[in-house]
């Protein structure tokens, strides 16, 4: 998804962040979220707990911070000018979709089990959305060459996020593995319904 890093201690970093991240799904997965303690996650990562901290917040963190959205922001930014923005993310999230590995892809359902499955962490990633619609709002204004608090591009991004969770399978469903390959469709047919009659600036 990204390039890898180049320096000796950031790949350390890169290493250790993801030894903690895997130790902590697999306790999570074994034991339940609710069970796991941020000390048995660090004891299984051999690290210390605040060593533990410097990389997430909180365990919450550990299953929330999403890796995806620097990419697919970027991807978005990457679409010629003349795309309308709705257009753009519909592109970029295509794109971004289609560089993931499988292995990137089994680790996004597992990440997206725990956050649909666990009350506390659904109700948060919820709370979320207002910081995705703000940088995706950053990003629509920056390629129209607006202001970031443009109100139309705030509307569209909150319309396109909107979009995006309404995919999402509802609180109390049985299929709680989040947005998958076959599922892209169903995203793409949300965002086209927002193609027309948005009109940006």
């Amino acid at each position: 998804m990204t390039a890898p890093p180049t320096g000796l201690r950031e790949r350390k970093k890169a290493k250790t962040r993801a030894a903690i991240r895997e130790h902590a799904m697999r306790l999570f997965e074994e034991q339940g979220y609710a069970a796991t303690t941020v000390d048995q996650i660090a004891d299984a990562a051999e690290v210390s707990p605040s060593t533990f901290f410097r990389y997430f917040p909180s365990k919450e963190d550990v299953v929330l911070v999403d890796d995806v959205d620097a990419v697919l922001l970027g991807a978005i930014r990457a679409q010629p000018a003349a795309v309308p923005p709705v257009e753009a993310i519909l592109r970029g999230i295509r794109s971004v979709f289609d560089g993931m590995s499988p292995e990137t892809w089994e680790f996004e359902r597992r990440r997206q089990r725990l956050v649909l499955g666990v009350p506390e962490l659904r109700a948060r990633m919820l709370h979320q959305m207002t910081d995705a619609i703000d940088m995706v709002a950053g990003v629509v204004a920056e390629r129209a060459g607006l202001p970031a608090d443009d109100f139309s591009a705030r509307v569209i991004a909150g319309a396109a996020v909107g979009a995006m969770v309404a995919v999402l399978p509802p609180e109390g469903s049985e299929k709680t593995d989040g947005v998958t390959p076959a599922d892209y469709h169903r995203l793409e047919k949300a965002l086209m319904l927002l193609q027309e009659g948005l009109p940006l600036g």
